[in-house]
């Protein structure tokens, strides 16, 4: 199961996101397709911060089964702005496919470092 923990500030700003695991939905050698949705929309939205926004991530990690980025705590207004499309973009396919393969996927969402299911 990938195991998706969503953090978000005070102000509900989402954070940063951390992917753990693999969904495993593939079965007897077929290519687990939950995935590589759940890593394509990841690393397309890691990819965006940079390329859309112009945010480098003040952390990202990147290895097999495991996805770390997180925002710089400073941000000008527009860049937040895009910042928080992109990943409320990310989040809503996220649940999309939560919400379809829930035994390959859990989503969790922390406010102030406390978790909110």
């Amino acid at each position: 199961m990938t195991r998706i923990t969503v953090t978000e500030g005070p102000d509900g700003m989402i954070r940063g996101i951390e992917s753990r695991g693999h969904a495993g939905a593939g079965r007897n050698g077929e290519i687990d397709l939950v995935c590589c949705a759940i890593s394509t929309l990841l690393e397309t939205g890691a990819n965006a911060l940079e390329r859309v926004a112009g945010v480098v991530p003040a952390e990202e990690v990147v290895r097999d089964g495991y996805l770390l980025f997180r925002l710089p705590e400073s941000l000008g207004p527009q860049e937040a702005q895009t910042c928080q499309i992109i990943l409320r973009t990310v989040l809503s396919g996220l649940t999309d496919i939560e919400e379809t393969y829930p035994k390959f996927i859990r989503i969790e969402k922390r406010n102030g470092g406390k978790a909110n299911d």
